[in-house]
């Protein structure tokens, strides 16, 4: 009897263990297999020797006959707007040779492989992801939004406390703080998957990695309830340290993506137990919203460990990730505003 009506939080943390074991299985750091094929090597190093790829020249191979110095990389000579892309002989080889293998490998029947440990998928302009790019910056207008119409209600709809004018709502200046590490991190996120270099990469994983350690944060405190500033601290204080020092050795000692998944598979997945936990006990009235995110926040995790194959030179697993984003974003921040209406009414009525 004490079960009924917990169905689905119950399934879903069997598929929470099941999710996590094989995300922790999978082999993230395994070998590129395009990398090895001696006619993906031969391609690029004709390129890089020649300066062209069958009959079409790579302009970037080409230094201008100028006053120029001749070792300096072509992005270099591109105005100022178009020099963040880092685009050179040695990344433009790359491209090309990539789009002109998978393309024979298409005629052949074969699927797609990854180069340079990544996926390959066609450029649109200056874009070098143009699908994920797009769905990121829609993320971080969703979010933006979501935080402003939450700013609102607690400041002009929700009534304030008379002596201090502050929110009744125990954990207004947590969700601002959660806001803006989350547009911070999906704008490094649209950076990323515009312009792929060392620099976007590390800002991409740093921000993305500091949400989601404040996320676990925000999860703890507003599970359990944890109102005074002793406690919040104490479980503050090691998950920001951890964080901190994950962040420190990705970009000073090693940009190991493949422990960075882990630890960031870890920390979503401890989230979304113990939303679920939380949603299966309460009798929130937003809980449902609970679950259908946590159900997305497995189906993103699920899809991130198996590493979905591109289709159609732009759509791959990750891409599909970012478009589960943009209703989940809208969906938390709606549970946000109900948790906040929600707790502002029970204070009130204890007021009374």
């Amino acid at each position: 009897m004490g079960l009924r009506g917990r169905g689905p939080p119950l399934l879903l943390l069997l598929l929470l263990g099941l999710v996590v074991a094989t995300a922790l299985a999978a082999d993230s750091a395994s070998a590129s297999e395009g990398d090895a094929d001696p006619l993906y090597r031969a391609c690029f190093e004709e390129c890089q020797r020649t300066g062209t790829l069958k009959e079409d020249s790579v302009k970037h191979c080409i230094v201008p006959t100028d006053d120029q110095p001749a070792d300096k990389a072509w992005y270099a000579h591109e105005p100022l707007y178009l020099q963040w892309k880092e685009w050179n002989c040695n990344s433009e080889c790359r491209y090309h040779c990539m789009m002109e293998r998978e393309q024979e490998r298409e005629e052949l029947g074969l699927g797609p492989v990854k180069y340079h440990g990544k996926w390959p998928l066609k450029r649109a302009s200056v874009f070098q992801e143009p699908l994920s790019a797009a769905l990121s910056a829609l993320t971080l207008l969703v979010q933006f939004n979501g935080w402003l119409s939450f700013f609102l209600l607690l400041s002009y709809k929700l009534p304030l406390r008379p002596e201090t004018h502050a929110t009744y709502y125990e954990y207004t200046g947590l969700w601002h703080i959660n806001a803006l590490l989350a547009m911070n991190s999906w704008f490094w996120c649209a950076i990323y998957h515009s312009c792929d270099t060392a620099w976007t990469e590390k800002l991409y994983l740093s921000s993305a990695a500091a949400f989601l350690g404040y996320s676990l944060i925000l999860v703890i405190l507003r599970t359990s309830n944890l109102r005074d500033e002793a406690s919040r601290v104490m479980v503050a204080a090691p998950i920001l340290a951890f964080v901190t020092t994950h962040i420190l050795y990705l970009n000073f000692y090693e940009l190991d993506k493949g422990l960075n998944m882990k630890v960031c598979t870890v920390i979503s997945v401890a989230q979304l137990l113990l939303w679920t936990v939380w949603a299966a006990i309460t009798r929130h009235p937003s809980r449902l919203k609970v679950v259908f995110v946590a159900i997305g926040g497995v189906l993103s995790i699920y899809l991130e460990a198996h590493d979905v194959p591109p289709r159609w030179g732009y759509v791959d697993g990750h891409a599909i990730c970012l478009a589960m984003a943009i209703p989940l974003s809208y969906l938390w921040w709606s549970f946000a505003k109900e948790d906040a209406e929600m707790r502002t009414a029970a204070i009130m009525k204890k007021k009374r």
